[in-house]
C-alpha cells in the first residue's frame, strides 16, 4: 500500500473512533454513565477495525460466499423466530423467547458466515459475466517432472528462493517415481530413490507451497502426455530438464521452464582470446585434438594437444560455440597461439587498443616462462 493511501486509511480510523466514542458519550446509552458508554464505544470500535483489518486480507469469493451464507442464516433465523414468536405466552415465557430468538439469530448468522467464507472458493465469478473477475490476477502453478525430481537440482533452485507460486506434483508422478525406486536395476532404483529424497527435501522447505494433485487422463498412457494435458488444465508451467518433453510442450502450447537452460545460462562467459588452463581428460575426434572438462561439465576440445593426455595444459579460447544440449568451447596450446598470434599482441575489445601480454609466472614453476593466468570459477575462489 502506498504511504499515502496508508496514512489515509488511518486519519478515517482515528475519525471513525473519535465519532463512535463521542456518540457513546453524549448518547449515554448505559445506564445514564457517560464514561462508561464511551469506554464500551471505543471498543466496539476497536474491535470493527480489527475485523476490517482482518476481512482485506480476504479474496473476493471469500468475502462474496460469505455475504451470502450471512444473508441465509439470518433469513432462516427469521423464519424460525417467527414460529417461536407466534407460541402462545402461556406454553413459552416471553423472556425465553427473547432469549432463543436472538440466540437463534446469532448463531445462523455465525454458521452462515464460517459455511459461506470456508465454500466460497467454488464460486465461478466468470458466470457473472466478469464483474467481478480481476483478470489481472494469474495463478502461479509450476508442475514438476520425473526426471527434474530425479535429477535433484531444482531442490538447490527452490532454497535459493528462485522458485515461486505453487509447486504442483500429480498422483502419476508419484507412482513413476515409486516404480522405478522398486526396480530390480540398481541404478534406476537408485535413482528413484534419490528422487523420493528430493520430494521430502522440497516438502520440508516451509517457504514452498507443494501441493499432490490426483488428476489424471486415463485415456492418456503416456507421462509426458499427462504433464501436458495437466499443464492445459491447470494453464501451469512444467518445469523439467527432458528435451523431448520441452519441445512437444511447446508446441501444444504449455510454456516449459528447463532446468538445463538455467544452469546453462549461469555458466561463466568465456570470450576468445581468453586464456585458461584445463586438464586433457582423453582424445577427440578428430585428429590430434585433446578433450578437457570444466568444473560445470562444460567440454572443451583443445587442437594439436593428444600428446598432452593426462596432463594440465594452457590453453587460448579460439571460439565458443553454444548449443541447446550445452556449450562447447574450442582452443588451441597458449604456446601455438602466441606463435601466431603476431608475437603476443592483441586487440583490447573494450577500447580497441593493442597490448601485449606480459610473462606470467605458472604454477608449476619456470619463473621465466610465459604462462596464462588461469580461469577460475568465483566459488572456487571463494573456496581457497
Amino acid at each position: 500500500m502506498p504511504a499515502v493511501m496508508r496514512t489515509d486509511v488511518v486519519l478515517i480510523r482515528l475519525i471513525f473512533t473519535a465519532v463512535l466514542v463521542a456518540a457513546g458519550y453524549f448518547l449515554h446509552p448505559f445506564r445514564n454513565d457517560r464514561i462508561i458508554s464511551a469506554g464500551v464505544a471505543a471498543l466496539v470500535a476497536v474491535a470493527i477495525i480489527f475485523f476490517e483489518i482482518r476481512i482485506r486480507r480476504a479474496s473476493l469469493k471469500t468475502l462474496i460466499g460469505a455475504a451470502v451464507g450471512s444473508i441465509m442464516g439470518i433469513t432462516g433465523a427469521y423464519l424460525i423466530g417467527s414460529l417461536i414468536g407466534s407460541q402462545d405466552s402461556n406454553a413459552v415465557a416471553v423472556e425465553t423467547k427473547t432469549f432463543l430468538t436472538l440466540a437463534l439469530t446469532f448463531f445462523m448468522a455465525y454458521v452462515g458466515l464460517m459455511v459461506g467464507a470456508a465454500k466460497g472458493d467454488y464460486l465461478d465469478l466468470s458466470a457473472l459475466g466478469g464483474i467481478f473477475s480481476d483478470k489481472t490476477i494469474r495463478r502461479d502453478y509450476k508442475i514438476l517432472d520425473t526426471s527434474v525430481i530425479i535429477d535433484g537440482r531444482i531442490a538447490d533452485v527452490a532454497e535459493t528462493g528462485f522458485l515461486s507460486g505453487t509447486i504442483i506434483i500429480p498422483q502419476f508422478i508419484l507412482r513413476e517415481l515409486q516404480q522405478v525406486a522398486d526396480s530390480p536395476d540398481s541404478s534406476k532404483r537408485q535413482r528413484g530413490r534419490r528422487g523420493l529424497d528430493m520430494l521430502n527435501r522440497l516438502q520440508n522447505n516451509s517457504s514452498l507451497d507443494i501441493q499432490i494433485v490426483e488428476t489424471d487422463f486415463p485415456s492418456v498412457r503416456e507421462v509426458d502426455l499427462k504433464l501436458i494435458e495437466l499443464g492445459k488444465q491447470l494453464d501451469a508451467v512444467i518445469v523439467t530438464n527432458d528435451f523431448n518433453l520441452n519441445k512437444v510442450a511447446q508446441l501444444r502450447g504449455v510454456q516449459v521452464l528447463n532446468i538445463n537452460e538455467l544452469a546453462n545460462a549461469l555458466k561463466p562467459v568465456v570470450l576468445p582470446g581468453e586464456a585458461m588452463r584445463v586438464f586433457i581428460l582423453k582424445e577427440g575426434k578428430e585428429y590430434n585434438q585433446g578433450v578437457a572438462y570444466l568444473d560445470d561439465g562444460t567440454m572443451v576440445v583443445v587442437d594439436n594437444a593428444r600428446k598432452l593426455i593426462g596432463k594440465n595444459a594452457d590453453i587460448a579460447v579460439t571460439s565458443v560455440l553454444q548449443t541447446t544440449a550445452g556449450k562447447m568451447i574450442f582452443g588451441r596450446l597458449w604456446e601455438e597461439a602466441n606463435e601466431t598470434g603476431n608475437g603476443g599482441e592483441h586487440k583490447d575489445r573494450a577500447n580497441g587498443t593493442t597490448r601485449r601480454t606480459g610473462p606470467l609466472r605458472g604454477r608449476e614453476g619456470g619463473g621465466g616462462t610465459t604462462q596464462p593466468s588461469r580461469i577460475t570459477d568465483p566459488s572456487e575462489s571463494a573456496a581457497d
